[in-house]
């Protein structure tokens, strides 16, 4: 049995993330590819992520780099760096890889890695996601998933900012 890997390891390079994905290809295991700033994650990420992952067999995450967040985003933003994002977010049992990419759109990553499924959220409309030509071309597809209800980081900000936070959206855990 192969001693567990650190969670650390699932971030990597976009070259060795590539390698990694044709590996699995190889496999014939169906590699997913999902994207965004992950500014501070909370349910609606988790939950995003974990049904990106179940649209296929091994889920890389493509984060903005802390550059591409702050024009997206506008100052203040990222609260957290994207060394830190990349960390939180290989720790997590959906996510297989991490790779951090520095431009406003995942395009770049997805042409280089060539996913069999592209992930978005349902918010997103489907003529309107960056990379969806080229994950088709090639008889991929795109998915979109839908997103929690009240759940968001630009929320979250504004609400620390404001003093508080309120009840949260969703059902509960503890029973």
């Amino acid at each position: 049995m192969a001693s567990p890997r650190s969670y650390r390891d699932k971030v990597g390079s976009l070259d060795r993330v590539r390698r990694a994905v044709r590996a699995a290809q190889r496999r014939g295991q169906r590699v997913v590819f999902t994207n965004g700033c992950f500014d501070l994650l909370h349910p609606g990420h988790v939950r995003y992520l974990a049904a990106a992952r179940g649209a296929g067999d091994l889920l890389v995450v493509g984060v903005n780099s802390d550059r591409s967040v702050r024009g997206l985003k506008g100052p203040g933003r990222p609260v957290q760096t994207e060394d830190a994002r990349a960390e939180v977010l290989a720790a997590l049992q959906a996510v297989d890889h991490v790779v951090v990419f520095d431009a406003p759109t995942p395009l770049a990553p997805i042409e280089a890695l060539q996913p069999d499924v592209l992930a978005k959220g349902a918010d997103w409309a489907a003529d309107q996601i960056v990379g969806a030509d080229v994950v088709r071309a090639r008889g991929g597809k795109v998915v979109r998933v839908r997103l929690v209800p009240e759940q968001s980081t630009t929320r979250l900000v504004e609400r620390s900012r404001a003093g508080g936070a309120e009840k949260p959206a969703g059902r509960r855990l503890r029973r």
